[in-house]
């Protein structure tokens, strides 16, 4: 019985929602950034056209955890870990892992994972409930030790040994059907399944150990050799299997990894990967960054500045000027590189959003307005992202428009999870709006909405 419930409840977790997971302290955190969102987002677009996805505003979520992992858990986003991101030497390594996830996703994996717990749980409930009667019957009988409660004993215990077994073959069979389904779309949009095989391969060794000797029938993903195996037969009967990832996008791995690193990693590491006798372009935006983060603001700048004339439309050296001056304390200066960061970026939201706080904290009332109207613009285009109502409150504030800062306070707390302050925050911009203009419909929502599963009331 423990051992059903163990795997049932495992299950229904890998599968709860990550927005209530988010909203608790010991939820995951999430990492945004919009030049490795782009690069996901362009590894994933082909992949999701084919597998008919392409519509459904499937998004690859980045989460701050240094293991090699990447799962779907509603049906709309992927996740992967940014070790997954540093562990994949090639584009083609990660893109195979993002293949075999829109396997489960194009497979409709997660709703019917859905069904077989729920068939379990009623098989076992139907099983508990025969084993009782027939329990209370050999009682009635006289005899506890008879052979009719012993039946019923037999009856509850029995079938959950076959129902965790039917439930942790069907996940198995799943993971069959997902790396079926991405060698499949790798292979239609004419690119290597080789990537995909050289991961899980590396991946699957180092659990080959703890599978020796386990029963095969007890584990929740395929046999690490029986998988791989199979996973190479498919891989290398694709025409494209020695095909090479793009010069230009191997590039813009190496730059996301090296920008990974500096940023998530100690600075220790990030020079034991990029020595400073490293010239490439990867190895100087690393360096670049991690000397805005730990050492001298102008010799960051000036490492900055070398990059910018290496690529002067790359929107995102801009916005690493922009964003090393605003947080050392000058964003005044950080103004105009992140004016420019967010023009070649084709106003990307989260480097707006940045604009937007420059302006903000640069204490120039002429810049009110134009902070307002490209926060406004922002959380329109991004509306999960609290830092851009906080930025948004702080304007309107300067404005002397209080209704709409506490309106954009109460936003920005309801994305956190803090549903208290958002409530007392749009009850308060309720006063200040007029009944039943859109501040004040916005402000009744927020006051009216029931907190999602795992948030504070």
């Amino acid at each position: 019985m423990s051992r059903l419930t163990a795997v049932v409840t495992a299950a229904a977790l890998a599968l709860a929602p990550i927005s209530a997971l988010a909203q608790e302290s010991k939820g995951p955190a999430l990492l945004r950034d919009t030049e490795i969102e782009q690069l996901l987002r362009d590894y994933t677009r082909p992949i999701l056209r084919t597998a008919g996805l392409e519509k459904q505003n499937i998004q690859v979520v980045i989460i701050n955890d240094g293991g090699f992992n990447a799962f779907v858990a509603d049906g709309r986003r992927i996740f992967v870990n940014y070790g997954a991101l540093m562990k994949s030497d090639t584009p083609n390594q990660i893109i195979g892992v993002l293949a075999h996830e829109t396997g489960h996703l194009a497979g409709g994996h997660l709703a019917k994972m859905r069904e077989q717990i729920a068939q379990a749980q009623t098989q076992m409930i139907i099983a508990m409930l025969l084993g009782a009667g027939a329990i209370v019957a050999g009682a009635r009988s006289g005899n506890s030790n008879s052979g009719l409660s012993n039946a019923g004993a037999a009856a509850i215990s029995a079938p959950q040994a076959v129902i965790q077994r039917t439930l942790l073959s069907y996940v198995r069979q799943q993971e069959e059907n997902a790396d079926r389904a991405g060698v499949k779309f790798l292979t239609t949009t004419g690119q290597s399944a080789k990537g995909m095989y050289e991961t899980f391969k590396r991946f699957t060794n180092d659990s080959l150990f703890s599978a020796r000797g386990a029963d095969p029938y007890l584990q929740s993903h395929p046999m690490p050799a029986e998988r791989v195996a199979a996973l190479e037969e498919l891989a290398r009967s694709s025409p494209y299997w020695d095909k090479k990832d793009d010069p230009a996008l191997q590039l813009r791995h190496d730059m996301m990894r090296a920008k990974t690193s500096a940023f998530m990693e100690r600075q220790d590491t990030v020079y034991r990967r990029y020595p400073l006798s490293d010239s490439s372009l990867p190895a100087r935006y690393a360096h670049a960054i991690t000397t805005y983060l730990h050492g001298d603001l102008r010799s960051a700048l000036a490492q900055i500045d070398t990059l910018i004339q290496t690529q002067p439309n790359n929107p995102y050296f801009h916005e690493l000027r922009g964003q090393a001056l605003l947080e050392r304390g000058k964003p005044a200066d950080a103004v105009v590189p992140l004016r420019k960061a967010v023009q070649l970026s084709n106003n990307a939201p989260l480097i707006e959003m940045l604009l937007g706080q420059a302006l903000v904290a640069s204490d120039n009332k002429a810049y009110t307005d134009e902070a307002i109207a490209i926060l406004r613009a922002a959380v329109a285009r991004e509306t999960q992202a609290p830092i851009g109502y906080t930025q948004l409150a702080m304007a309107y504030g300067r404005k002397g428009d209080y209704a709409q800062a506490d309106l954009a306070s109460a936003q920005a707390a309801f994305l956190r999870g803090d549903n208290k302050t958002a409530r007392d925050l749009a009850s308060r911009a309720k006063t200040r709006f007029a009944i039943g203009t859109p501040g004040w419909v916005k402000a009744d929502d927020i006051v009216t909405a029931k907190p999602l599963p795992g948030q504070k009331n």
